[in-house]
């Protein structure tokens, strides 16, 4: 019986230059056999004649100064990714100063019962602040309103969207005009736009909407009173709808003819071309979209303070807005902190599964 071997190297692979070279001159001084694998390996086969017992690689080649030559690259390498995040630092701070550091406060505040009208009774109460959140029905009624009002706005905004992006993909006179009067909320101010819909348009007495159902024998209609939640998704709808139809068209115009040409070559009509071609290929938009239209509109506040104030009661209110009304109308700085934490939470959360879909979405896109 073989006395077992210990401590022995299964298999070493030597860098080269010369793969020819060496193998001439291992063979002539050691005389060692290879099996050969082309240009690029050859194996070094083992004493007994099974297996290998190691390789010469050319691909593995030792650089001119061995080591001392690597640690100089590697320092230049960390050297250069420095100088290349160097800049980035003033903005890093400024980020970390104006976002993460108030978070950690508004973490800090949600733990302690802190009552502007109490000052000297400040305590450190822990979870208590986040367990009333769980049975504080207002707060509950806020976060549904912000769901509806986020999808309601959301959705038709993108349908109108869509809409008016495949009308201005087309070439009609005017189209340049017809454009720019369609961007134009898009860049009033939301205080100015809450106040228009508010008086001009949904007003009891003088608003046109009125107006309008009063030439056809409908009564007025108080519709901020009677229909709060509607009228803040009207005005919303008003507002994002140029974004959407911005993106889309954008989506759109990166489309080549040469597939819309070959389609129409091929005998598809419009739906169809426009349900297997177009729709596929603005994906990427329509998520893009949808995930910045929910960013914004979740945080809308001056359309509700203008138009409903949170009314009749807390029947319109959304989670910015009674955040608003317990911080600075109760002065319950602790309750609110707590709100405030709890929706930055929900709105990182569901902001990261939309990342990852459009992530996915431009990664299949790539691939394909």
């Amino acid at each position: 019986m073989p006395a077992p071997t210990h401590h022995a190297i299964s298999y070493i692979e030597l860098g080269v230059t010369d793969l020819p070279a060496t193998r001439a001159f291992y063979e002539q001084a050691f005389g060692w056999r290879f099996h050969d694998y082309g240009p690029a390996y050859s194996g070094i086969a083992a004493p007994d004649g099974e297996g290998e017992i190691g390789g010469l690689n050319p691909g593995a080649a030792p650089s001119a100064d061995g080591p001392r030559s690597r640690r100089r690259e590697d320092a230049t390498s960390r050297a250069e990714g420095w100088r290349r995040r160097l800049p980035l630092m003033p903005a890093f701070v400024f980020v970390v100063i104006c976002t993460q550091i108030p978070f950690l406060l508004t973490i800090w505040y949600s733990l302690r019962s802190r009552n502007l009208l109490r000052p000297e009774g400040e305590t450190f109460v822990g979870l208590r602040n986040y367990l009333d959140l769980a049975v504080d029905s207002t707060f509950r009624t806020a976060a549904l309103n912000s769901i509806l009002i986020t999808l309601g706005c959301v959705l038709v905004s993108l349908l109108l969207g869509l809409g008016l992006a495949l009308l201005l993909d087309r070439e009609f006179v005017g189209r340049g005009f017809i454009r720019t009067l369609l961007i134009t909320p898009f860049l009033i101010m939301p205080v100015a736009g809450a106040m228009l819909w508010s008086i001009s348009m949904f007003d009891p007495t003088y608003g046109l909407v009125n107006w309008l159902i009063g030439t056809v024998g409908v009564s007025p209609v108080d519709w901020t009173s009677q229909f709060p939640m509607l009228s803040i998704i009207i005005a919303l709808v008003w507002q994002w709808t140029p974004f959407m139809m911005l993106l889309l068209l954008a989506g759109l115009q990166s489309q080549t003819g040469d597939v819309l040409e070959a389609a129409q070559m091929d005998g598809a009509g419009t739906w169809t071309t426009f349900v297997h071609i177009t729709l596929p290929h603005l994906r990427f938009y329509l998520e893009l979209s949808v995930l910045l239209g929910a960013i914004y509109v979740v945080n809308t506040f001056d359309q509700i303070y203008l138009m409903t104030a949170g009314g009749p009661g807390t029947a319109s209110a959304n989670l910015p807005f009674y955040i608003y009304q317990r911080a600075f109308l109760g002065f319950d700085i602790g309750q609110s902190a707590a709100m405030g934490v709890v929706t930055v939470i929900a709105t990182i959360i569901i902001a990261t599964f939309a990342l990852r879909l459009i992530f996915t979405s431009i990664n299949s896109k790539e691939q394909s």
